[in-house]
């Protein structure tokens, strides 16, 4: 059930869509929205999310895995070389994923339970440790290899959030892959590890409609 508030900041009118999701960036002073039980408060503040070529934008509306889902928010990371976007997604039937987003490849990612993150390299991880890539680990049955382990800062976010997005959180980011498209993500800060599974998509088999427009890009048959 959506909740329509004015921002504490700047009064504003803003609209979170679903009541499992406590925070919000304003889309006017962007202003770290907090809901709790006496209310929405600010938080914080959010920086800019910086231009980039991504088609996909909060709004956006798309499929995957038999259910319709709607994009409502943005995290925007960074690390030593570039940056990615990670995109939270709400489904149909009130479950979440991640989509990442970085150099035209797609990550569609749910959250998966620490416990099942028994691989060596992992424990590692989750107990302090780094990854090194090339490592391989199995995850329920199935075989990976570390593709990547880097240490990344967030920068910026956008729309509704499972968590509050507070600028400068430093996480350390661990991705693998499988042979069939399969992916994870491990990630730690100072204070615990999330685990997030799935695998590689396309932008045409999310069938994506309301993809964002910008000059040099043409818009693909599949989203008109």
């Amino acid at each position: 059930m959506s909740l329509t508030v004015n921002c504490p900041n700047c009064g504003a009118e803003v609209v979170f869509r679903s009541a499992a999701l406590p925070s919000r960036v304003c889309d006017y002073c962007r202003s770290l929205l907090v809901r709790s039980d006496a209310g929405v408060g600010v938080a914080g503040e959010s920086a800019a999310v910086p231009f980039d070529v991504s088609p996909v934008r909060v709004g956006m509306r798309g499929e995957a895995d038999g259910q319709s889902f709607d994009v409502l928010g943005r995290v925007r990371w960074a690390w030593t070389d570039g940056s990615w976007n990670e995109w939270f997604l709400l489904f149909a039937d009130g479950s979440s994923a991640w989509l990442g987003d970085a150099m035209g490849q797609f990550m569609l990612l749910r959250d998966a339970p620490i416990e099942t993150a028994r691989a060596k390299a992992l424990k590692r991880v989750i107990s302090g440790g780094e990854a090194l890539p090339g490592t391989e680990a199995q995850i329920d049955g199935t075989k990976y290899q570390v593709s990547d382990a880097r240490r990344v800062v967030l920068l910026a976010a956008e729309g509704e959030l499972p968590w509050t997005p507070t600028p400068g959180w430093k996480l350390y980011s661990v991705d693998l892959k499988g042979r069939a498209g399969e992916c994870a993500t491990l990630q730690r800060d100072a204070n615990e590890a999330t685990f997030y599974t799935g695998r590689y998509v396309t932008l045409a088999e999310l069938k994506p409609k309301g993809l964002r427009t910008f000059e040099g890009w043409a818009m693909p048959d599949y989203a008109r």
